[in-house]
């Protein structure tokens, strides 16, 4: 890492300090632009370390029978956290790796340190840092960092959604027929009933095609720019989504659960799209339920 770039960091470490020292004297809050352009900061020094070990050699531990952690997961997040209890101790923080760390305070942190650790343990080039903050359950800022890419998704509520300073939208896709897809698949698909295999089948047959990358966070900043046109997936947890949640909505997309009622991120199923598929999705999902009702 470059000297200047470790001086930037410092001068931003010390001013995003100083303002919420201010702001728990009774000054002013941090205003939303301040703790987007704090999380951007930190997802990228993140993502820094992702890049700096990717295609090295990995020690890996499993969590379930194909759900693993690397030790690069555990740097970048105690990189994060290092960053988020330095400038804020007294914030929550919900991170994929650790237990929650629960405070009084308001706002909590929600981080996912390598969204997409399978792929990056094979050296397949699609992961990122997914970094999120919300106040009293509303998110506040979002920001995800491509280290290979080197993209950066940002938003922050009623000011748009950007990839590395410039605008995005979701695509104007209004057929199904005419849509690129993606979706995921949790660690117990070999396991559980509930597998996605079922919608997965049907949008094969009734979409364009369909994309399985194994990073939701990415999936969804995809959806945001208009790579993508819908996404769907089932047991997802708060850090797969905080961040790109945000991203998505800002540039105009919409999300719901499968069945169209309101999703928040402690739901386990997502519908997204660009709103112009969204019911012609929720068709599809609904043919499926209804075929594996007794």
């Amino acid at each position: 890492m470059s000297a200047q770039l470790l001086r930037d960091r410092h001068n931003l470490h010390t001013i995003m300090t100083r303002r919420a020292t201010q702001s728990s004297r009774g000054g002013h809050a941090l205003e939303n632009r301040d703790w987007l352009e704090f999380a951007e900061d930190v997802a990228r020094g993140a993502g820094e370390i992702l890049r700096r070990n990717y295609g090295k050699q990995q020690s890996i531990h499993y969590k379930g029978e194909i759900n693993l952690v690397t030790d690069v997961d555990r740097q970048s997040e105690a990189y994060i956290f290092e960053r988020i209890r330095s400038a804020f101790p007294d914030h929550g923080i919900l991170s994929e790796e650790s237990s929650e760390h629960v405070t009084p305070s308001p706002y909590r942190w929600i981080i996912d340190p390598l969204d997409g650790t399978t792929n990056y343990a094979h050296n397949y080039p699609c992961f990122c840092v997914s970094v999120a903050l919300e106040r009293d359950g509303g998110l506040l800022a979002g920001a995800v960092f491509d280290p290979l890419l080197s993209e950066s998704f940002t938003a922050s509520p009623g000011n748009g959604a950007f990839r590395n300073g410039e605008r995005i939208m979701v695509s104007g896709v209004d057929d199904l027929r005419r849509s690129l897809l993606s979706t995921g698949f949790a660690y117990d698909v070999k396991e559980a009933t509930d597998n996605n295999l079922g919608f997965f089948r049907e949008f094969v047959f009734t979409g364009q095609a369909i994309r399985r990358d194994g990073s939701a966070a990415l999936d969804m900043c995809y959806l945001a720019c208009g790579r993508f046109d819908g996404f769907w997936e089932l047991k997802l947890s708060p850090w797969d989504t905080a961040a790109g949640l945000l991203i998505l909505r800002e540039a105009g997309g919409v999300a719901t659960r499968l069945d169209g009622s309101p999703y928040d991120i402690h739901q386990p199923d997502l519908l997204a799209s660009n709103g112009h598929i969204h019911q012609q999705m929720m068709a599809v999902l609904r043919r499926v339920l209804e075929k594996d009702e007794p």
